[in-house]
Parts: C-alpha cells; sequence; structure tokens
C-alpha cells in the first residue's frame, strides 16, 4: 500500500552548546526514525532537507519543537511521492554555510532586512533594486528572478571577494534584494554585504520555496525551475501563465530543465541536456569525457 511522503526543509541559526554530542545523537535518532536527508549541525545552528512518511515526518517536527532550541524551527512543507533522498546523512560542521570570512557574523543581527513573499514581488517592481542571486551558477541557469545577477562564482566562499570585484560606491546608494533556495545563504550573504559597507539590503524571507507558496503572489518574477538539492533536482516555482524555461542544453541549446552528471567518473560535471542529447552523447558533457572514459574502460566507440 502507497504511503503518502513529505520533503521538510528548514534551518535556524541558534547557539548550540554541544553541537558535536547533538550531531550523534541526532543521527541515532533519524537512524531509529526511519527518514532520509541531508542535515547539518553547527556551533551556530542547523540546517537540513529531509524526506519520510506523513507520520515520520509528523515525528520529526514534533521532536524538535519539543527541543527548546529548535521551539520556533519553521519548516517548508512539499508532499512528495516517495522518499527524495537515498540515504540519510547527520554531519557536524564548522559553519552551516561555507565562507570562511574574516570576520564573525551573526545572522540575526547583521544581516538584512526581511521581506516576505508580497513585499519582495513588489520591490521587484522598482527600478532602482539590483536584485542578487546568492546561489551558484548553475542554479541560476535552471532558474531565477528576472532581472538577476548571476554571480560567477563556484563557491558561496567566494562571495566577498566578488563583492569588493563589482559592487562599487554607486551600488551602495541603491537597494539590493537577495535570495536563494531556503533563505539560510541570503542570511549569511546580507551579513556579508553589510559589513562590506552596503546598507540598503534585504533578503527573501524564506527564499524561493516560500515565494512559490505564497498564494497571493504565486511565485511571479521567477523564471525557469528552482534547483533542489534532492532526487527531485527540479521544481516549479512560477505557478501562473507567465511560467517559462531558462534552462538550455549544454550541447544544442533546446530549452530544458533536466539536470545530469557527466557520466565519466572522472567529471562528473552537472549539466542541463534535452532528452534527445542525453540519449545521443550518452549521459557524456563532451566528446572529450566520452573517449577518456571508453578508454579508461578498454571500450571503443
Amino acid at each position: 500500500m502507497n504511503q503518502d511522503y513529505r520533503i521538510l526543509l528548514f534551518y535556524k541559526y541558534v547557539e548550540i552548546p554541544d553541537a558535536a554530542a547533538l550531531t550523534a545523537e541526532h543521527l541515532q535518532y533519524c537512524k531509529e526514525l526511519g527518514i532520509r536527508g541531508r542535515i547539518l549541525i553547527a556551533d551556530e545552528g542547523i540546517n537540513g532537507t529531509l524526506s519520510g512518511t506523513f507520520e515520520q515526518t509528523e515525528a520529526y517536527m514534533t521532536a524538535m519543537h519539543a527541543n527548546p532550541l529548535f521551539s520556533d524551527l519553521l519548516f517548508k512543507i512539499d508532499p512528495s511521492d516517495g522518499h527524495a533522498f537515498k540515504k540519510l546523512f547527520v554531519r557536524h560542521k564548522k559553519e552551516l554555510v561555507t565562507l570562511r570570512y574574516d570576520k564573525k557574523l551573526n545572522p540575526h543581527v547583521d544581516g538584512g532586512d526581511r521581506l516576505n513573499p508580497k513585499q519582495f514581488h513588489e520591490h521587484l517592481q522598482r527600478d532602482d533594486v539590483i536584485i542578487l542571486d546568492g546561489r551558484s551558477g548553475y542554479e541560476y541557469d535552471l532558474g531565477h528572478f528576472r532581472g538577476a545577477i548571476r554571480p560567477d562564482l563556484e563557491t558561496f566562499r567566494e562571495f566577498p571577494e566578488w563583492i569588493r570585484n563589482n559592487l562599487t560606491e554607486e551600488h551602495k546608494d541603491k537597494p539590493i534584494l537577495t535570495y536563494c533556495t531556503g533563505g539560510i545563504r541570503c542570511e549569511m550573504l546580507t551579513a556579508v554585504l553589510k559589513n562590506e559597507g552596503f546598507g540598503n539590503v534585504y533578503q527573501l524571507d524564506g527564499g524561493i520555496v516560500t515565494y512559490g507558496q505564497d498564494p497571493e503572489v504565486q511565485g511571479r518574477g521567477f523564471d525557469g525551475n528552482c534547483y533542489v538539492f534532492d532526487e527531485r533536482v527540479s521544481v516549479r516555482i512560477n505557478q501562473t501563465d507567465e511560467h517559462v524555461l531558462v534552462g538550455t542544453c549544454h550541447h544544442c541549446g533546446t530549452p530544458t530543465d533536466k539536470y545530469i552528471n557527466c557520466a565519466d567518473d572522472t567529471c562528473h560535471l552537472q549539466h542541463l541536456v534535452c532528452d534527445e542529447c542525453e540519449s545521443e552523447k550518452r549521459g557524456y558533457c563532451s566528446t572529450d569525457c566520452e573517449t577518456h572514459d571508453l578508454a579508461m574502460s578498454g571500450s571503443s566507440v
């Protein structure tokens, strides 16, 4: 008999007295509960996304809210046909979002003003705003807010240098709108922006996921789909007839929202691909990767 599954997305910046011990306890609890997903715990808080049955996810949320540290933890909930993860990972990290910044920042104190989906949509209509995507390039390529800047960086820790090299004194007088998938990266990104001298900084509260679930806004202004870090890979955000695909096939440029990893184990480049090219290219991102892979396996084309 099929069961209804759900996907939970959550995070909270909160000081955890013994994060390593909590990680071990949490791992054991999650194993016993039977959920799957990826949960990171640090001295500065928790960040996770997981999947399970309705009963399992209810039990998880109840247990988390019973802990004084997480009594007000907000969960974003999506229905699912089954597990969205193959395994369970619960890990202790130095930072929830790897930044390695030269100053210790507290996002709740140092971060930018929060905008709910309606407020964020209203700000998007202004002519004087800078819209800054707080994610990686491959996430932007699948979908983004109309008119948003795509930072040319590979990891989040590159943001401080990117800000210094690309945002000038002229930008410091303009409102800067930031967004990411669930909100956690922009909490830290806006704190960095403010520390770098940008005072008029805002963040989309709850991220793209919350924006797409808002019954009034319905994801307006977001083009393409949102990259998510589970088996779904891509989810639709704009629920209106404005929805368009902005992702294009790595090989032929055809509109697509399908991401795959390069079939060459030494490459594994994640790239957008249409069904025809996935079949024709046999899952490789380039001829060089296919040639290399076949040579390593001793096969021939």
